[in-house]
């Protein structure tokens, strides 16, 4: 079994029903494709939603990369695998929506092999979604961890608690000591129980991902804001900023492997807002937001 040609069939058709699921959400606006080459070896096809009546922007990516050394940001975790040739596949997306009362969202699945002569191929699977809301409500947190857990419970009773947890320790701003929102799933290195099981795993968390996402997308892309609303959305996607160029893997993977910047870089919202020192009023909505940037149990 060639299991490249595999995942790269999965992945390809999971971009495909994201994105039009997405653009039917939105009711106008329409994803751009871009296809690229990389120098070093593969290549991708990035998505990218801009100006939509819900989504201002919304990336969808889908890469199959290759090199000849695993750069230091895969291996600084894994020193066994310093030197060899690697692949590595995946679907990574960000939706940075224009209401404040729809909350941000990142999914990614990825899969990787390193290959050494006179070794078998290691391999892995990874990735996982978080939910990054500016006005939060419980309801919706709660479904989002619902569909989480019941997604990860054929592979076994722990599995949800071990991929929450590791959401919300990953997705921590150290330098702000808060998460980055109400957490998820996350995983990585998985190969226990074999390549099928895994890439069943994998599989399920991508496609369970709209499940989670597009009920509150429909429950809240209504919901009228004015200026205050949208200001303090501008600001908190600064902590989207900060993460992502601070603490993320995958970013940092991306850079050091001389992938394609545009794509990597995709992530970032097309409008943010710093303030220094900022503090939003006591009482406010705003500062309600602050109760749920730590690592809490929703189901």
């Amino acid at each position: 079994m060639d299991s490249l040609a595999v995942v790269e069939t999965y992945l390809r058709d999971l971009q495909d029903r994201i994105c039009t699921a997405l653009e039917r959400v939105d009711g106008g606006a329409r994803f751009v494709a871009d296809e690229w080459m990389r120098s070093e070896g593969g290549g991708g096809r990035s998505r990218v939603l801009k100006d939509g009546a819900v989504f201002e922007q919304g990336g969808v990516n889908f890469s199959r990369v290759e090199g000849k050394t695993l750069p230091p940001s895969a291996t600084a975790h894994r020193p066994e695998l310093a030197g060899r040739a690697w692949s590595a596949l995946g679907v990574s997306l960000v939706l940075h929506p224009r209401n404040p009362y729809v909350p941000t969202t990142h999914m990614n699945v990825r899969y990787f092999e390193a290959r050494a002569q006179d070794a078998e191929p290691v391999w892995w699977f990874g990735g996982g979604f978080d939910l990054t809301p500016y006005y939060p409500f419980d309801e919706d947190v709660v479904h989002w961890h619902r569909v989480a857990r019941d997604l990860c419970a054929p592979f076994g009773t722990d599995v949800y608690a071990r991929y929450k947890k590791w959401c919300d320790d990953y997705f921590f701003l150290k330098h702000r000591n808060e998460t980055r929102g109400v957490g998820g799933l996350f995983f990585d290195d998985l190969n226990q129980g074999g390549f099928a099981r895994c890439f069943d795993f994998m599989r399920a968390v991508g496609n369970g991902f709209l499940d989670a996402y597009l009920p509150i997308v429909e429950k809240r892309k209504g919901t009228s804001f004015g200026e205050r609303e949208r200001e303090f959305q501008l600001y908190r996607r600064g902590r989207y900023v900060e993460f992502n160029l601070v603490y993320d893997r995958g970013t940092l993977f991306g850079l050091q492997s001389g992938g394609r910047t545009e794509s990597i870089l995709m992530s970032l919202p097309p409008r943010v807002r710093f303030e220094y020192a900022y503090a939003p009023p006591a009482g406010s909505t705003e500062a309600r937001l602050a109760e749920y940037l730590v690592p809490r149990e929703w189901v």
